[in-house]
């Protein structure tokens, strides 16, 4: 089957849109702060004790019940993938906007100038409240399409690598425990992670003002 999809330049699945069936064209913007992915993620909260790693399938779901979740605020620069996150209690529009006053703080330290962000639409997104932070520092707010998360697809797929590497990497035995180990797996990520859409290069190999980058 390989064989023949490849004789007639068939794209693999992963390359397509599922919902029109379309190959996803990939894009890179030329510069850091051209475009700034935002997104938010909300893994479970490991109760006390410990979930489903620690305990097993049926004890650890019973352990689960009730322990709310995490609402991780992501933002990641196109160019450079460097990322800015932030573990808050919910993702109201008012904590969408302080989040975002924060990181473009991060991003300006960096020497990043934010020209542009590219968010779903959701409401907290869709408020005046975002709104207004965005225009007052003349940054240019973009929206996916509905039903098109792979728009998003930095931020996205930061999504599924923290998920991957940091939130059920291994066992915890309170969400507290796994919570303290978010920054050092964050700058990991940034300063020394390997990235192979950068060449096996880490984010900050694109951003020489960085701070920390040699740490």
């Amino acid at each position: 089957m390989h064989r023949i999809l490849s004789r007639y330049h068939i794209a693999r699945p992963s390359h397509l849109d599922r919902a029109t069936g379309r190959v996803i064209r990939r894009y890179e913007h030329a510069a850091p702060g051209g475009l700034v992915h935002v997104d938010i993620k909300k893994p479970g909260n490991i109760p006390n004790g410990g979930g489903h790693q620690v305990l097993g399938g049926q004890a650890g779901r019973k352990n689960r019940i009730g322990g709310g979740y995490s609402y991780l605020h992501n933002a990641v620069d196109d160019h450079s993938r460097l990322a800015y996150s932030e573990i808050l209690a919910d993702e109201k529009k008012e904590t969408a906007a302080a989040f975002w006053s924060r990181a473009q703080n991060f991003f300006a330290e960096a020497g990043i100038t934010v020209q542009r962000v590219l968010t779903d639409n959701g409401s907290c997104y869709r408020s005046r409240t975002w709104a207004n932070a965005l225009a007052e520092a003349g940054i240019t707010h973009k929206r996916t399409r509905p039903y098109r998360p792979q728009t998003n697809e930095k931020v996205e797929r930061f999504n599924r690598t923290l998920l991957n590497e940091w939130a059920y990497a291994r066992p915890c035995l309170s969400e507290q425990e796994r919570r303290d180990a978010y920054p050092a797996w964050l700058h990991h990520y940034n300063h020394h992670r390997r990235h192979t859409a950068l060449k096996g290069l880490p984010p900050a190999s694109r951003v020489p003002n960085l701070s920390g980058q040699y740490t």
